[in-house]
């Protein structure tokens, strides 16, 4: 190519280039218009709220504006009745259920039989309550005797939450995988981890979340969240990310806007829950936080 014909091309490719920037600068009202009508459905895990008691906290709640509740799944099945007349004519719905079975399924011992007969009471008693979903985490790294972390085991683990995965779409709900940072698990750190294995799993009962504290593990909260999409992403967890308290407690390091837009833009239609503690005085901290999210939900 001679220097004339090289000019001609890259003029050409230039106006190309413009002629593009505007296409796409003519199409960005219209998607920011679609990504301001995905609202924030704000969850608490039940000792979140202030209150001595359920009735108290859920006050609190609805005072907020949050509509989701997330209670742990110890005794659950006990508590179903109790949660059902505590929600009756309130505009808060049961969001997930944060684990609480015995045992664990990379067990090597009694143990993974213990996880099995209980985390089916506990997913049984979730579909009742209309819950997207169980939460677990298939191993801490403190648990033991468990499967070594192989391949053999990867695909032991996709058999299990197979047929987990097929009771729990009986029950009307969902098994949540949940990456944790390398702390505490070896197993499944990031959120394109657990949405793989939730494919590998071929059942649509299990799906996988993502949680602002664990995903320090990531380079980009935008693009782990857009790692498990639409298809798999069934919850979120909400902490500050330096020392798991309220976001805002942290100051600086409380930004959550790149992680919001992949959710903003997925069109993300389930809860964003609370798990964290406070340094501070719980009713101030927990309205400042709310606030904060809601103010970086509208900047995303």
């Amino acid at each position: 190519m001679d220097r004339k014909e090289f000019f001609k091309t890259s003029l050409f490719g230039a106006a190309a280039l413009a002629a593009a920037g505007t296409g796409l600068t003519a199409c960005a009202p219209s998607d920011k218009k679609k990504r301001s009508q995905v609202k924030l459905n704000l969850s608490f895990q039940e000792k979140i709220a202030p209150g001595e008691t359920l009735a108290e906290r859920l006050d609190f709640m609805e005072n907020l504006g949050i509509v989701g509740f997330e209670p742990s799944g110890k005794n659950l099945v006990s508590r179903v009745d109790e949660i059902k007349s505590a929600l009756s004519g309130r505009n808060i719905k049961v969001s997930a259920i944060c684990a609480g079975f015995q045992g664990f399924i990379l067990a090597e011992d009694e143990q993974k039989e213990l996880f099995d007969t209980t985390m089916r009471e506990i997913v049984a008693a979730a579909g009742e309550l209309g819950s997207v979903g169980v939460i677990m985490v298939p191993a801490f790294s403190r648990q033991a005797p468990c499967k070594p972390h192989t391949q053999e085991t990867r695909d032991y683990l996709c058999e299990q939450l197979h047929d987990l995965g097929e009771y729990a779409l009986q029950c009307g709900t969902t098994v949540i995988l949940e990456p944790l940072n390398r702390k505490e698990a070896f197993y499944m750190r990031l959120v394109a981890d657990a949405a793989a294995i939730a494919r590998d799993s071929r059942s649509e009962g299990v799906k996988c979340m993502g949680d602002f504290w664990h995903m320090q593990e990531e380079t980009s909260d935008y693009g782990a969240l857009m790692s498990a999409g639409t298809k798999y992403l069934q919850h979120v967890h909400m902490a500050s990310r330096g020392r798991r308290l309220m976001p805002g407690e942290d100051g600086e390091l409380d930004v959550y806007t790149d992680g919001f837009r992949a959710l903003k833009e997925m069109g993300y239609d389930k809860y964003v829950s609370f798990e964290c503690g406070t340094k501070g005085e719980r009713a101030e901290t927990v309205t400042a936080a709310v606030n904060l999210l809601r103010e970086q939900w509208e900047l995303a």
